[in-house]
């Protein structure tokens, strides 16, 4: 049996957001959505918890409950027909989160969240999530709140590939996405000219701005032509450019439906790990869905 799409609930907008788009994927997908709440018992519990619960642990599984809740009636606003679970996680977020990737397929979060005690706007959780989790993780922000329904389908996928370390994983998801939905796949690829004391004997003409280009354009098709004979079906734009990768990227991200960036995979997917900055600056500026898929 295939893994469900699990998405996290913590009453913000963006995991609401989130939670719509989970949805719309696993409709795509054929798949069962599992929406998940992690909650810490706090014996101050919040505010808005209904005065005739005492019980601070029971208060906490009240605000749960009724997150889920809402996040129920999302799912069922957008895509009645999917096959849907809720279910309230006591624990540290992140370690509840990890904890429910194991049995996931894919794992879709609020870019940004609620704390659990204050209500302070976070990002910690994604970014930690993000950067350990054994499944791709796809961070969803408000924005995509302002976009219709099928939204996902014909938007273009842009895919960032790393011709320092082109991954099969990585690779497959993109393609994947892209026939999932009908859509074009941008493949860019970043280079940066090396400074003259990195160079090595007879390395000099490789500093040539133009030539270094043509030589990275050339090593993208050979790396995605194998891809490109696996799925025929997707049309396929591949970009070269010299600069940062995340400065592209992001610039791409204005008119895609999805952006997909690969990071390493670490045995035993420890909390306390950082992304890198291409995925960094995309979790905290890309107004799509950007998902962040492991690899070894």
């Amino acid at each position: 049996m295939e893994r469900p799409v699990v998405a996290g609930v913590d009453g913000s907008a963006e995991s609401l957001a989130a939670v719509e788009w989970a949805a719309r994927e696993a409709e795509l997908r054929d798949l069962p959505l599992r929406l998940v709440h992690a909650w810490n018992w706090n014996p101050h519990p919040p505010s808005d918890v209904p005065a005739g619960v005492t019980a601070a642990g029971a208060a906490q599984r009240v605000r749960a409950r009724r997150m889920l809740d809402e996040g129920e009636s999302r799912v069922r606003a957008v895509c009645p027909r999917v096959p849907l679970t809720a279910d309230a996680l006591e624990g540290p977020a992140s370690a509840a989160l990890l904890g429910a990737a194991k049995e996931a397929g894919i794992l879709v979060l609020g870019s940004r969240g609620l704390a659990t005690v204050t209500g302070i706007v976070v990002g910690s959780v994604a970014q930690n999530v993000a950067a350990a989790s054994p499944v791709p993780v796809v961070l969803v922000s408000t924005g995509v709140l302002d976009e219709s329904p099928a939204s996902s389908r014909g938007a273009t996928v842009v895919l960032g590939l790393d011709l320092a370390d082109p991954c099969d994983e990585v690779l497959d998801f993109a393609f994947a996405a892209a026939r999932l939905r009908g859509a074009r796949l941008r493949v860019l690829s970043a280079w940066r000219s090396p400074a003259l004391y990195t160079l090595g004997p007879g390395e000099l003409a490789l500093a040539e701005g133009p030539r270094r280009g043509e030589e990275w354009r050339g090593f993208q098709d050979a790396v995605l032509r194998p891809w490109r004979d696996k799925f025929p079906g997707v049309e396929v734009v591949g970009t070269v450019v010299e600069g940062r990768p995340a400065t592209s990227l992001l610039g791409a991200a204005g008119e895609a439906g999805l952006v997909v960036v690969g990071r390493h995979a670490h045995e035993g997917h420890v909390l306390g790990r950082h992304n890198g900055p291409v995925t960094h600056a995309l979790m905290h500026h890309a107004r799509c869905p950007v998902a962040v898929v492991p690899h070894p």
